[in-house]
């Protein structure tokens, strides 16, 4: 077993790495940017080096700076967690060259995997389904429009070297697929430097269903599948293992070919098959295919490891440093069910955009796992992915697991930035789901009923105005209260843009009459615990000028100070700004162009997606105020528009 093992990541997945290393007695080295001086797994680690700027260019993909680091600190392998380097090859030679452990597959195993259409013939000949379409090298439009007929509509154009739907479109019909082809070779030129597409069936009903596998380079096992069906844009939001619906003959099909794939390459480490799955007509072994292998540690792994009681990362380090699979396949067993939802800071009314901003509070509620990289105080950085917590929920059956997400997710306290937590929470509550009936589409059919922003009510606003005034820990004459009369107080909020005035009337120091609108909330302390017209009180959080009230996913309300408030008035209607910190890649406005509503102007660049930046109406760019690669933050002027000529 290794000594000193080095992290070649950030985040929770470092932070989840370091946890199962030290219960095993093993060291570990962290590697840090700018930006993560103060991060938790830099706090965690035995020790931690810092090895460059906070762009992800000039650190974590740094490969020969970490091996250096590597060897500096007497680490003997090098866990890469997931994304970054972990699924580079030329790293994987590279640190083997320096004498070090790669602690996941071999060089060829990744590079075999690497290429999806070179993936396919691979599967192919070792008798894994995979699904109809043309992999081919031939990329003349002409003859992919062809192979598409072939085929049949509606067919999926997918970028060879892609990953996260990019260089992906959905066609479904002839007429569209030369426009979607060009737009698909252009998004994957620019995300991967390669062009090259292929062409697939598309699946009317598809579910993704993925396989965990884990292998000595010799053999392999598998350790059941996971339902990753719940995804939007093809990024997956809830995962849940084992998958609804399946039949112990469909699971032992999928199992047994996954390890037929996993051993063709003589795989060694954790390892995701991933498949399609027709859900048309319930789950049957003849409709199932191969899309790609994952050649490294999955997000979503917490979920097995629920449902298994196996340690992922454990068996990762075991057969890296020479042992051989701690478990044969017949010791392997499902015990219940588990979810896992992933908390991000995202705007999602906005269209989910990404977040940042500083965590003022951050509490995980008891009785779920939750896997975070972050604590209270940390900053979302614009430059990774803004991740806040893997929340995993195990229980007996698939219902009583989720019932257990669905609380959960409901007591999870997050304030200073914003959060996809009701989204979240929206899914739990989603019929379909809850049935066990779910396709890769079903996030989107229903995108207008999930993504509902709560509105508070009365009690919310009233309990956000005590607030703010200090009034829920207080005693005496701290409240305010004097003997002859009541003391009644104008607290000022803003909530969706919208300024709200509250009435305070303080009767004591354990009760208030709080006047919101129409209705009048009674306010009283209890046993030490607020009641609100006889209901308990939720959590609160005050930071600064931000009240959170930890009732429908978090509520927020900003504090007006009346002496400031013309800084609370909105900016100029005709310009146009940034919606979070990031890069001007494309600057498209040019002065004294004319433009239409819709028209888009700039694109920005956050937090690894590009964001289009559009006229909110029609009229003549009188000025473009940033320049093209310029780093901007968060409400930064790009472009200001005047009226057209009549």
């Amino acid at each position: 077993m290794f000594d000193t093992i080095l992290i070649a990541n950030r985040g929770e997945i470092a932070c989840r790495v370091i946890e199962t290393a030290r219960a095993m007695g093993v060291r570990t080295v962290a590697v840090y940017s700018d930006a993560d001086r103060t991060a938790k797994h830099v706090a965690m680690a035995d020790r931690a080096v810092h090895i460059g700027g906070s762009a992800p260019s000039e650190s974590y993909l740094k490969g020969d700076r970490i091996i250096e680091v590597a060897l500096e600190t007497g680490a003997q392998g090098i866990h890469p967690g997931y994304g970054f380097l972990s699924e580079n090859p030329d790293f994987v030679e590279a640190v083997e060259a320096a004498g070090l452990s790669f602690i996941g597959p071999s060089a060829k195993a990744i590079r075999a995997m690497g290429l999806k259409d070179a993936a396919k013939k691979l599967m192919e000949e070792a008798g894994v389904p995979v699904v109809p379409g043309y992999h081919g090298e031939n990329q003349e439009p002409g003859f992919l429009a062809e192979q598409a007929e072939a085929i049949g509509y509606p067919v999926l154009i997918k970028a060879v070297a892609g990953g996260g739907g990019k260089g992906m479109r959905l066609v479904e019909k002839p007429e569209k697929f030369a426009e979607a082809l060009e737009s698909a070779k252009g998004e994957a030129k620019t995300a991967f430097g390669n062009e090259a597409v292929l062409i697939e069936k598309f699946v009317q009903k598809p579910r993704h269903i993925e396989v965990q596998v884990f292998g000595d380079g010799k053999k392999a096992v598998h350790l059941f599948e996971r339902d990753c069906s719940l995804q939007r844009r093809h990024q997956k939001v809830i995962e849940e293992a084992p998958a609804p619906g399946m039949t112990e003959e469909m699971r032992e099909a999928m199992g047994n070919a996954a390890v037929r794939a996993a051993e063709a390459i003589g795989y060694a480490g954790a390892g995701t098959i991933e498949f399609i799955v027709d859900g048309s007509d319930g789950l049957r072994t003849d409709g199932f295919w191969f899309m790609e292998m994952n050649t490294r540690l999955q997000v979503e792994h917490p979920v097995t490891e629920a449902i298994t009681g196996v340690d992922l990362v454990e068996w990762q380090l075991r057969v890296a440093s020479g042992e051989g699979l701690p478990k044969a396949q017949e010791e392997l067993t499902i015990n219940g069910h588990a979810f896992e939802a992933r908390l991000y800071a995202e705007d999602v009314p906005k269209g989910f955009l990404p977040a940042t901003g500083r965590l003022a509070h951050l509490e995980f509620p008891e009785g779920a796992r939750a896997d975070s990289g972050v604590r209270a105080g940390d900053e979302i950085s614009p430059f990774y992915d803004p991740m806040i917590a893997k929340l995993i929920t195990h229980g007996a059956t698939r219902a009583g697991a989720l019932r257990r997400m669905s609380a959960a997710l409901g007591d999870c306290q997050v304030a200073g930035t914003v959060t996809n937590l009701a989204f979240l929470g929206a899914l739990t509550h989603h019929a379909g789901f809850k049935a066990g009936d779910v396709d890769t589409g079903l996030i989107e059919r229903d995108l207008d009923k999930l993504v509902v922003v709560p509105e508070p009510g009365p009690r919310e606003t009233a309990l956000a105005a005590l607030a703010a005034l200090g009034l829920l820990g207080m005693e005496g004459f701290e409240t305010g209260f004097i003997l002859w009369t009541p003391l009644t107080r104008s607290v000022h909020l803003v909530r969706g843009g919208e300024e709200i005035v509250v009435k305070v009337r303080t009767l004591s120091a354990e009760a208030h009459d709080v006047v919101v609108g129409e209705a009048t909330v009674e306010a009283r302390r209890s046993g030490g615990r607020w009641q609100l017209d006889g209901e308990t009180a939720p959590p609160v959080a005050v930071n600064d000028q931000l009240v959170s009230v930890f009732s429908d996913y978090g509520l927020s309300f900003q504090v007006v100070d009346l002496l400031e408030r013309d800084s609370l008035a909105g900016g100029d209607a005709d310009v146009i700004e940034a919606p979070m910190p990031g890069l001007v890649k494309v600057l498209l406005a040019k002065p004294g162009q004319e433009v239409k509503e819709g028209d888009r102007l700039a694109v920005l660049e956050a937090m690894k997606m590009e964001h289009s930046l559009l006229a909110a109406r029609d009229g003549v760019v009188a000025e473009v105020l940033v320049e093209e690669g310029a780093q901007v933050t968060a409400g930064a002027a790009l472009v200001r528009l005047e009226e057209g000529e009549a």
